[in-house]
């Protein structure tokens, strides 16, 4: 058997690799917030309000932040899709409504008196 390790060893911080760093902020999640104004004079000409989070997809859907999956510009399959469902949806309604008005209505017997008050069917 070898000699016992120093203690020194256990205590000696390890390096934390970027992949870990990256796993950690992308679980936890990272907000970096700031405003950047310019002025002129004590007259302020440009704000820029400047709010960035980096996490993983998983939690900003779990934090409610999921709007990619909704902009036609970064999902244009997804909304699409989305959109070719509601026209066909809009088509089916618009037909039936043709159909509705096009269909003459069933014929109905109806009863016309004359002076002599008997009813004549036509």
């Amino acid at each position: 058997m070898g000699s016992p390790r120093p203690d020194y060893e256990l205590a000696r911080p390890r390096s934390t690799g970027l992949v870990e760093v990256l796993d950690r902020v992308l679980d936890k999640g990272l907000f970096i917030g700031g405003d950047v104004k310019i002025s002129l004079a004590e007259v302020e000409l440009l704000t820029i309000r400047i709010r960035l989070i980096v996490c993983s997809l998983d939690k900003a859907q779990a934090m409610g932040l999921d709007w990619w999956a909704y902009d036609r510009h970064l999902a244009p399959g997804r909304a699409a899709a989305r959109e070719n469902e509601e026209l066909r949806e809009q088509v089916r309604r618009l037909e039936a409504q043709v159909r509705q008005l096009t269909t003459p209505p069933a014929r109905t017997r109806r009863r016309i008196r004359t002076r002599a008050g008997r009813p004549v069917k036509t």
